[in-house]
């Protein structure tokens, strides 16, 4: 079938953000927007010395809110890879580290970019034009798959010193080379959508969260587990509720349903009404509403 605004709207809505749970999708439309100059863009990682972590992380949730819709950048506590193109006295080295991109035209934004990169004393500046598909990509070698990988994840509304105090205790004692810690801005367009108007309700601004234990070795696995157990339950009294859907892992019903918060309801009833039986159901499931009649 087709599911579009006007064929199967209640589908529609569902699949937009409850995925999988609906059935399998073999081709799409979407709507494109240009982004940069050409698909070109400016951005790229700014290092910092994980001794710098505190100060980082206050200036950048002060000036985020603040720049220009078309730059965006997510932070992250990690540790440097030992190889190029980084350079090899940093390699393996614990750092707070910012991405940024920006998506308007390069003249302001390299203005914007430099700004930005003269805060602090950075380790790296890694700025530069690139594909905007090179930046969504850049990180892909790091982890080939087989690898053991653990996940933790919230929403915030804001980054209280508290919550800042705990990523510099945990942010900066990662388990592994690969393991790490994300910040994603939730702000622009996407606030801009009504929290109903798809199935993915998180709207509101502030960052969705993700803590990983990434680790070659199987023997690791507790190692990774355990900080990222011990990080996320530390940084949960400056947690808004829910977590982003695919940071999720088998935690549980209820966990799911914080994840579509008020939405829930409505998609166990498109659920019931296109997936009665819960065929589809290896995956943060959504089970069908009972006393739901399909059709």
């Amino acid at each position: 079938m087709t599911a579009s605004e006007d064929e199967h709207p209640d589908l529609f809505w569902g699949l937009r953000g409850g995925g999988g749970n609906f059935g399998v999708v073999t081709s799409f439309r979407f709507r494109s927007h240009p982004v940069g100059e050409g698909g070109i863009v400016l951005g790229g990682p700014v290092l910092y010395d994980a001794a710098d972590a505190a100060e980082v992380l206050r200036w950048y949730r002060e000036v985020l809110p603040a720049l220009p819709e078309e730059v965006s950048g997510w932070l992250g506590m990690l540790r440097v890879p030992s190889g190029p193109p980084f350079p090899e006295a940093l390699w393996d080295r614990h750092v707070c580290g910012i991405v940024w991109c920006w998506t308007g035209p390069h003249d302001r934004g390299q203005e914007v970019l430099d700004e930005l990169a003269a805060f602090g004393e950075p380790l790296l500046v890694g700025l530069h034009d690139m594909p905007f598909s090179a930046l969504q990509s850049a990180f892909d070698a790091l982890y080939p798959p087989g690898y053991q990988w653990y996940w933790k994840a919230d929403f915030y509304d804001r980054i209280t010193d508290e919550a800042v105090s705990t990523h510099v205790q945990h942010g900066t004692r990662l388990p592994s080379a690969l393991s790490t810690m994300h910040l994603y801005p939730v702000d622009g367009a996407v606030a801009r959508v009504a929290e109903d108007a798809t199935a993915f309700p998180h709207r509101s601004g502030g960052w969705a969260g993700v803590i990983v234990g990434i680790d070659p070795d199987p023997a690791n696995r507790d190692l990774i587990t355990g900080w990222s157990r011990d990080y996320w339950e530390a940084l949960r009294p400056s947690a808004a509720g829910g977590a982003y859907v695919n940071f999720l892992m088998e935690e549980g019903a209820d966990r799911v349903k914080a994840a579509y918060r008020g939405n829930h309801d409505r998609l166990t009833r498109v659920k019931a009404r296109y997936d009665p039986e819960n065929t589809f159901r290896v995956n943060q499931n959504i089970p069908p509403a009972t006393g739901e009649t399909s059709r």
